[in-house]
Protein backbone atom coordinates (compact mmCIF):
# COMPACT_ATOMS: atom_id res chain seq x y z
CA UNK A 1 0.00 0.00 0.00
CA UNK A 2 0.99 3.39 -0.73
CA UNK A 3 0.29 6.98 1.01
CA UNK A 4 1.19 9.87 0.30
CA UNK A 5 0.63 12.59 3.36
CA UNK A 6 1.16 16.19 2.79
CA UNK A 7 2.05 18.67 5.51
CA UNK A 8 3.62 15.30 6.98
CA UNK A 9 5.66 17.32 9.60
CA UNK A 10 2.42 18.61 11.17
CA UNK A 11 0.10 17.69 13.40
CA UNK A 12 -2.59 15.52 11.36
CA UNK A 13 0.14 14.80 9.06
CA UNK A 14 2.56 13.15 11.03
CA UNK A 15 0.16 11.17 13.19
CA UNK A 16 -1.07 9.81 9.53
CA UNK A 17 2.50 9.06 8.94
CA UNK A 18 2.47 7.11 11.74
CA UNK A 19 -0.52 5.45 12.06
CA UNK A 20 -0.23 3.80 8.04
CA UNK A 21 4.01 2.93 8.97
CA UNK A 22 2.58 1.06 12.01
CA UNK A 23 0.11 -0.52 9.61
CA UNK A 24 3.22 -1.75 7.06
CA UNK A 25 1.96 0.80 4.09
CA UNK A 26 4.79 2.98 2.07
CA UNK A 27 4.71 6.46 3.20
CA UNK A 28 5.86 9.28 1.19
CA UNK A 29 5.62 13.09 2.78
CA UNK A 30 5.65 16.36 1.78
CA UNK A 31 6.92 19.06 3.78
CA UNK A 32 9.15 21.96 3.25
CA UNK A 33 8.57 23.18 6.59
CA UNK A 34 7.09 26.18 5.99
CA UNK A 35 5.35 26.50 8.93
CA UNK A 36 8.69 28.05 10.25
CA UNK A 37 8.13 30.71 7.93
CA UNK A 38 4.46 31.51 9.34
CA UNK A 39 4.68 31.31 12.48
CA UNK A 40 8.91 31.00 13.77
CA UNK A 41 10.55 29.37 15.59
CA UNK A 42 7.27 27.78 17.61
CA UNK A 43 6.03 26.85 14.01
CA UNK A 44 8.46 24.69 13.12
CA UNK A 45 7.92 21.03 12.31
CA UNK A 46 11.77 19.61 11.74
CA UNK A 47 11.78 17.59 15.17
CA UNK A 48 8.41 15.56 13.61
CA UNK A 49 9.70 14.64 10.60
CA UNK A 50 13.13 13.80 11.90
CA UNK A 51 11.85 11.45 14.18
CA UNK A 52 9.70 9.96 11.65
CA UNK A 53 12.82 9.69 9.38
CA UNK A 54 14.66 8.11 12.76
CA UNK A 55 11.61 4.72 12.68
CA UNK A 56 13.33 3.19 9.82
CA UNK A 57 10.23 2.82 8.03
CA UNK A 58 9.30 2.90 4.43
CA UNK A 59 9.18 6.72 5.03
CA UNK A 60 10.55 9.59 2.83
CA UNK A 61 9.74 13.36 3.08
CA UNK A 62 10.13 15.41 -0.17
CA UNK A 63 10.92 18.90 0.83
CA UNK A 64 9.13 20.90 -2.25
CA UNK A 65 6.33 23.31 -2.22
CA UNK A 66 2.51 22.39 -3.36
CA UNK A 67 2.61 25.58 -5.16
CA UNK A 68 4.63 24.38 -7.69
CA UNK A 69 2.41 22.29 -10.08
CA UNK A 70 5.39 20.76 -12.01
CA UNK A 71 6.79 19.26 -8.70
CA UNK A 72 3.89 18.20 -7.73
CA UNK A 73 2.70 16.58 -10.69
CA UNK A 74 6.23 14.71 -11.22
CA UNK A 75 5.79 13.43 -7.41
CA UNK A 76 2.64 11.60 -8.71
CA UNK A 77 4.11 10.39 -11.61
CA UNK A 78 7.80 9.24 -10.64
CA UNK A 79 5.80 7.68 -6.86
CA UNK A 80 2.61 6.97 -7.58
CA UNK A 81 0.05 5.57 -8.13
CA UNK A 82 -0.89 5.92 -4.76
CA UNK A 83 -3.90 4.66 -2.76
CA UNK A 84 -4.56 7.29 -0.49
CA UNK A 85 -3.65 10.93 -0.17
CA UNK A 86 -3.91 12.79 2.77
CA UNK A 87 -4.03 16.29 2.26
CA UNK A 88 -3.11 18.12 5.27
CA UNK A 89 -0.71 21.03 4.42
CA UNK A 90 -1.49 24.49 4.71
CA UNK A 91 -1.64 28.00 5.89
CA UNK A 92 -4.01 27.95 8.62
CA UNK A 93 -4.01 30.96 10.47
CA UNK A 94 -6.90 33.57 9.90
CA UNK A 95 -4.64 36.25 11.54
CA UNK A 96 -1.74 35.47 9.31
CA UNK A 97 -3.31 35.30 5.49
CA UNK A 98 -4.07 38.95 5.80
CA UNK A 99 -0.71 39.48 5.85
CA UNK A 100 0.36 37.99 2.76
CA UNK A 101 -3.14 37.02 1.01
CA UNK A 102 -1.44 35.77 -2.15
CA UNK A 103 0.56 33.70 -0.60
CA UNK A 104 -2.30 32.17 1.45
CA UNK A 105 -4.35 32.02 -1.67
CA UNK A 106 -2.04 30.04 -3.54
CA UNK A 107 -0.63 27.34 -0.89
CA UNK A 108 -4.51 26.51 0.28
CA UNK A 109 -6.58 26.81 -2.91
CA UNK A 110 -3.84 26.34 -5.66
CA UNK A 111 -1.64 24.03 -3.61
CA UNK A 112 -4.96 21.87 -3.60
CA UNK A 113 -6.12 22.24 -6.77
CA UNK A 114 -2.14 21.02 -7.71
CA UNK A 115 -2.70 17.96 -5.97
CA UNK A 116 -6.13 17.17 -6.80
CA UNK A 117 -5.52 17.92 -10.70
CA UNK A 118 -2.23 15.00 -10.63
CA UNK A 119 -4.07 12.82 -8.39
CA UNK A 120 -6.81 12.68 -11.20
CA UNK A 121 -4.63 12.31 -13.80
CA UNK A 122 -1.94 9.59 -11.91
CA UNK A 123 -3.69 8.01 -9.36
CA UNK A 124 -7.31 8.39 -9.76
CA UNK A 125 -8.22 4.83 -8.61
CA UNK A 126 -6.85 5.56 -4.97
CA UNK A 127 -8.40 7.85 -2.49
CA UNK A 128 -8.05 11.33 -2.08
CA UNK A 129 -8.73 13.30 2.12
CA UNK A 130 -8.95 17.09 1.98
CA UNK A 131 -8.58 18.21 5.76
CA UNK A 132 -10.61 21.35 5.36
CA UNK A 133 -11.67 23.48 8.69
CA UNK A 134 -14.98 24.73 10.41
CA UNK A 135 -13.89 28.69 8.91
CA UNK A 136 -15.57 27.56 5.92
CA UNK A 137 -18.81 28.81 7.44
CA UNK A 138 -17.02 31.93 8.66
CA UNK A 139 -18.99 33.55 11.41
CA UNK A 140 -22.35 32.11 10.40
CA UNK A 141 -22.35 30.22 14.04
CA UNK A 142 -22.49 33.18 15.61
CA UNK A 143 -25.83 34.46 14.48
CA UNK A 144 -27.51 31.32 16.06
CA UNK A 145 -29.06 31.08 19.19
CA UNK A 146 -26.96 31.21 22.25
CA UNK A 147 -27.25 31.15 26.10
CA UNK A 148 -24.14 32.79 28.05
CA UNK A 149 -23.53 30.81 31.17
CA UNK A 150 -21.55 31.36 33.94
CA UNK A 151 -18.18 30.31 32.21
CA UNK A 152 -18.89 29.85 28.75
CA UNK A 153 -21.63 30.21 25.56
CA UNK A 154 -23.96 27.05 24.58
CA UNK A 155 -26.67 26.77 21.76
CA UNK A 156 -30.14 27.42 22.95
CA UNK A 157 -32.70 24.50 22.14
CA UNK A 158 -34.93 27.12 19.50
CA UNK A 159 -32.87 28.09 16.68
CA UNK A 160 -33.32 30.24 13.78
CA UNK A 161 -30.85 28.87 11.23
CA UNK A 162 -30.78 25.64 9.63
CA UNK A 163 -27.60 23.49 10.37
CA UNK A 164 -27.69 23.64 14.28
CA UNK A 165 -28.75 22.18 17.02
CA UNK A 166 -27.60 21.64 20.91
CA UNK A 167 -26.00 18.43 19.17
CA UNK A 168 -23.37 21.24 17.15
CA UNK A 169 -23.08 22.73 14.03
CA UNK A 170 -23.89 19.86 11.05
CA UNK A 171 -22.79 20.10 7.37
CA UNK A 172 -26.19 22.23 6.77
CA UNK A 173 -25.04 25.49 7.96
CA UNK A 174 -24.76 27.62 5.24
CA UNK A 175 -21.40 29.15 4.41
CA UNK A 176 -23.14 31.83 2.47
CA UNK A 177 -23.77 35.71 3.89
CA UNK A 178 -20.89 35.67 6.55
CA UNK A 179 -17.53 36.84 7.27
CA UNK A 180 -14.79 34.07 6.83
CA UNK A 181 -11.32 36.22 7.16
CA UNK A 182 -9.34 35.64 4.05
CA UNK A 183 -7.93 32.26 5.21
CA UNK A 184 -11.17 31.00 5.66
CA UNK A 185 -11.89 32.28 1.91
CA UNK A 186 -9.11 30.67 0.73
CA UNK A 187 -9.69 27.46 2.58
CA UNK A 188 -13.77 27.05 1.10
CA UNK A 189 -12.11 27.43 -2.41
CA UNK A 190 -10.10 23.91 -1.51
CA UNK A 191 -13.25 22.21 -0.02
CA UNK A 192 -15.11 22.85 -2.79
CA UNK A 193 -12.76 21.97 -5.43
CA UNK A 194 -12.16 18.89 -3.77
CA UNK A 195 -15.90 18.50 -3.51
CA UNK A 196 -16.24 19.17 -7.09
CA UNK A 197 -13.33 16.90 -8.13
CA UNK A 198 -15.18 13.55 -6.23
CA UNK A 199 -18.65 14.93 -7.82
CA UNK A 200 -17.93 15.87 -11.41
CA UNK A 201 -14.99 13.43 -12.09
CA UNK A 202 -16.53 10.79 -10.04
CA UNK A 203 -13.00 10.44 -7.68
CA UNK A 204 -13.08 9.19 -4.41
CA UNK A 205 -13.12 12.17 -2.35
CA UNK A 206 -13.52 13.16 0.79
CA UNK A 207 -13.62 16.44 2.65
CA UNK A 208 -13.19 16.95 6.69
CA UNK A 209 -14.17 20.21 8.00
CA UNK A 210 -11.97 20.07 11.31
CA UNK A 211 -13.04 21.99 14.56
CA UNK A 212 -9.89 22.23 17.04
CA UNK A 213 -7.63 19.43 15.91
CA UNK A 214 -4.98 18.67 18.68
CA UNK A 215 -2.62 16.90 20.26
CA UNK A 216 1.02 16.25 21.92
CA UNK A 217 2.82 16.73 18.22
CA UNK A 218 1.12 20.06 17.85
CA UNK A 219 3.78 22.72 17.00
CA UNK A 220 1.12 25.14 18.40
CA UNK A 221 1.67 29.19 18.19
CA UNK A 222 -0.38 32.03 19.23
CA UNK A 223 -1.91 32.37 16.06
CA UNK A 224 -2.84 28.73 15.44
CA UNK A 225 -2.82 25.87 17.91
CA UNK A 226 -5.08 27.23 21.05
CA UNK A 227 -4.89 24.36 23.27
CA UNK A 228 -1.69 22.97 23.23
CA UNK A 229 -0.84 26.38 23.13
CA UNK A 230 -3.07 27.59 26.38
CA UNK A 231 -0.98 24.74 27.92
CA UNK A 232 2.80 25.12 27.00
CA UNK A 233 2.16 28.31 28.57
CA UNK A 234 0.66 27.15 31.44
CA UNK A 235 3.83 24.79 31.90
CA UNK A 236 6.44 27.48 31.23
CA UNK A 237 4.83 30.78 32.27
CA UNK A 238 4.27 32.37 29.03
CA UNK A 239 1.64 34.98 29.28
CA UNK A 240 -1.41 34.52 27.17
CA UNK A 241 -3.50 36.77 25.80
CA UNK A 242 -7.72 36.20 25.85
CA UNK A 243 -9.19 37.74 23.24
CA UNK A 244 -12.64 39.11 23.06
CA UNK A 245 -16.09 37.38 24.21
CA UNK A 246 -15.22 37.45 28.01
CA UNK A 247 -13.36 34.38 27.54
CA UNK A 248 -16.08 32.27 27.62
CA UNK A 249 -15.83 30.87 23.23
CA UNK A 250 -15.73 27.43 23.36
CA UNK A 251 -14.30 24.73 21.14
CA UNK A 252 -14.46 21.09 20.55
CA UNK A 253 -11.52 19.33 21.04
CA UNK A 254 -10.87 15.92 18.80
CA UNK A 255 -7.04 13.92 19.52
CA UNK A 256 -5.07 13.71 16.20
CA UNK A 257 -5.37 10.05 16.64
CA UNK A 258 -9.09 10.17 16.63
CA UNK A 259 -8.53 12.35 13.27
CA UNK A 260 -6.92 9.75 11.79
CA UNK A 261 -9.21 6.66 12.88
CA UNK A 262 -11.58 8.74 10.49
CA UNK A 263 -9.59 9.24 7.90
CA UNK A 264 -8.96 5.71 7.57
CA UNK A 265 -12.70 4.47 8.26
CA UNK A 266 -13.25 6.79 4.95
CA UNK A 267 -10.54 5.09 3.33
CA UNK A 268 -12.15 1.56 3.76
CA UNK A 269 -15.33 2.96 2.55
CA UNK A 270 -15.14 5.91 0.78
CA UNK A 271 -17.42 8.82 -1.05
CA UNK A 272 -17.32 10.59 -3.85
CA UNK A 273 -17.02 13.99 -2.91
CA UNK A 274 -18.24 13.80 0.67
CA UNK A 275 -18.23 16.57 3.69
CA UNK A 276 -18.00 15.79 7.21
CA UNK A 277 -17.69 17.86 10.00
CA UNK A 278 -15.00 16.02 12.18
CA UNK A 279 -14.39 17.28 15.62
CA UNK A 280 -14.38 16.39 19.57
CA UNK A 281 -18.38 17.13 19.49
CA UNK A 282 -20.00 18.85 22.54
CA UNK A 283 -18.48 16.13 25.11
CA UNK A 284 -15.07 17.86 24.49
CA UNK A 285 -16.13 21.06 24.48
CA UNK A 286 -14.82 23.63 26.61
CA UNK A 287 -14.16 27.92 26.61
CA UNK A 288 -11.25 29.19 27.86
CA UNK A 289 -12.16 29.89 31.12
CA UNK A 290 -12.94 26.37 31.50
CA UNK A 291 -9.52 25.75 30.59
CA UNK A 292 -8.20 28.04 32.95
CA UNK A 293 -9.52 26.10 35.51
CA UNK A 294 -9.27 22.56 34.65
CA UNK A 295 -5.41 22.97 34.30
CA UNK A 296 -5.14 24.71 37.78
CA UNK A 297 -7.34 22.19 39.56
CA UNK A 298 -6.72 18.74 37.82
CA UNK A 299 -2.85 19.88 36.65
CA UNK A 300 -1.74 22.40 39.45
CA UNK A 301 -0.81 24.62 36.82
CA UNK A 302 -1.78 28.16 36.83
CA UNK A 303 -2.23 30.41 33.36
CA UNK A 304 -0.44 33.76 33.62
CA UNK A 305 -3.24 35.77 31.42
CA UNK A 306 -4.40 39.26 30.24
CA UNK A 307 -7.62 40.08 28.02
CA UNK A 308 -8.02 42.00 25.27
CA UNK A 309 -11.76 42.98 24.61
CA UNK A 310 -11.27 43.25 20.63
CA UNK A 311 -11.95 39.44 19.15
CA UNK A 312 -10.69 38.17 16.24
CA UNK A 313 -12.57 38.91 13.32
CA UNK A 314 -14.43 36.00 11.92
CA UNK A 315 -13.78 33.80 15.08
CA UNK A 316 -16.42 31.70 16.52
CA UNK A 317 -18.19 32.52 20.11
CA UNK A 318 -18.73 28.96 20.47
CA UNK A 319 -18.75 25.86 17.81
CA UNK A 320 -18.60 22.29 18.37
CA UNK A 321 -19.11 19.80 15.55
CA UNK A 322 -22.29 17.66 15.19
CA UNK A 323 -20.54 14.48 13.64
CA UNK A 324 -24.24 12.80 13.25
CA UNK A 325 -23.74 12.29 9.39
CA UNK A 326 -20.27 10.59 9.82
CA UNK A 327 -21.36 8.03 12.47
CA UNK A 328 -24.10 7.13 10.43
CA UNK A 329 -22.02 6.43 7.80
CA UNK A 330 -18.97 4.57 9.69
CA UNK A 331 -21.00 3.45 12.49
CA UNK A 332 -17.43 1.65 13.39
CA UNK A 333 -15.79 4.65 14.38
CA UNK A 334 -15.73 6.35 18.18
CA UNK A 335 -14.29 9.16 19.90
CA UNK A 336 -11.53 7.64 21.90
CA UNK A 337 -9.91 10.33 23.74
CA UNK A 338 -11.84 12.38 26.16
CA UNK A 339 -11.39 16.09 26.74
CA UNK A 340 -9.16 15.45 29.93
CA UNK A 341 -7.14 12.62 28.14
CA UNK A 342 -6.08 15.07 25.75
CA UNK A 343 -4.60 17.78 28.60
CA UNK A 344 -3.06 15.63 30.22
CA UNK A 345 -1.24 13.91 27.37
CA UNK A 346 -0.06 17.47 26.41
CA UNK A 347 0.89 18.39 29.71
CA UNK A 348 3.32 15.70 29.93
CA UNK A 349 4.72 16.51 26.44
CA UNK A 350 5.27 20.19 27.67
CA UNK A 351 6.95 19.14 30.69
CA UNK A 352 9.94 16.89 28.66
CA UNK A 353 8.28 13.66 30.39
CA UNK A 354 7.33 11.76 27.09
CA UNK A 355 7.68 12.10 23.41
Amino acid sequence: MKVLVTGCGGLIGYETVRFYLENGAEVLGIDNNMRRYFFGEGGDTTGNIKFLLSLKKKFRNLEIDIRDREKVSDVFKENGPFDLVVHTAAQPSHDWAKKEPFVDFDVNAVGTLNLLEAFRVHSSGGVFVFTSTNKVYGDKPNYVEMIELEKRYEYAEKQVLAGVSTNGISEKMSIDDSTHSLFGASKAAADITAQEYGRYFGLKVGVFRGGCLTGPQHSAVELHGYLAYVIDCAVNGKKYTVFGYKGKQVRDQIHSSDVVAAINEFFKNPGKGVVYNLGGCKGNSVSILETIDILKKDFGLTLNYVYDDQNRIGDHVCYYSDMSKFKKDYPEWKLKKSLHDIIEEIVKIKKGKTR
